[in-house]
């Protein structure tokens, strides 16, 4: 992307990578994006109990997914994460810190992992009552499966995109 100004061209220089979350570093910084983007999830659905949200350092290690994170100008402003089961991603998180949300930074994580893999699906969950989630996989090609009552405060929705 290019901004222009009356004084100035400036370029947006962005990075896809592969992060190693068995380091502690990597995992810390991951941690300070995916707390207040579920915080922001929890706030448009009404529910705070979340489990990413009591994710450690240690539960992120052992999760045994593939994550990808996006940096603008060397600043970590998303992450995508999933785990590769045959013919199909399980996508677990696709998360945009908030002070970056409506840049596109979603778009590019899932078009990266699309492109990435030869899948014949794409499977992925979110609140119900999370809008936008919801509004953004309908825009790339993902219908809903089936919904699941968890408790009397949350439903997930789930959904899956077949691949051409």
């Amino acid at each position: 992307m290019i901004e222009e100004t009356s004084k100035h061209v400036r370029r947006e220089e962005f990075i896809i990578k592969r992060l190693d979350i068995k380091d502690e570093r990597t995992v810390t910084e991951v941690l300070r994006i995916q707390i207040p983007s579920y915080l922001a999830e929890a706030k448009v659905i009404g529910y705070y109990n979340l489990p990413p949200l009591k994710d450690t350092i240690q539960s992120l290690q052992q999760c045994e997914e593939t994550f990808f994170a996006y940096y603008l100008q060397e600043e970590l402003c998303g992450i995508i994460s999933f785990k590769l089961e045959r013919t199909e991603i399980d996508l677990h998180r696709l998360i945009v810190h908030p002070c970056h949300f409506r840049k596109g930074i979603a778009q590019k994580l899932l078009d990266f992992v699309e492109n990435m893999y030869e899948v014949k699906s794409i499977r992925v969950m979110t609140g119900s009552k999370n809008t936008p989630a919801i509004n953004f996989y309908i825009k790339n090609d993902f219908y809903k499966i089936r919904e699941v009552k968890i408790d009397e405060y949350l439903t997930l929705s789930y959904f899956r995109k077949y691949m051409i």
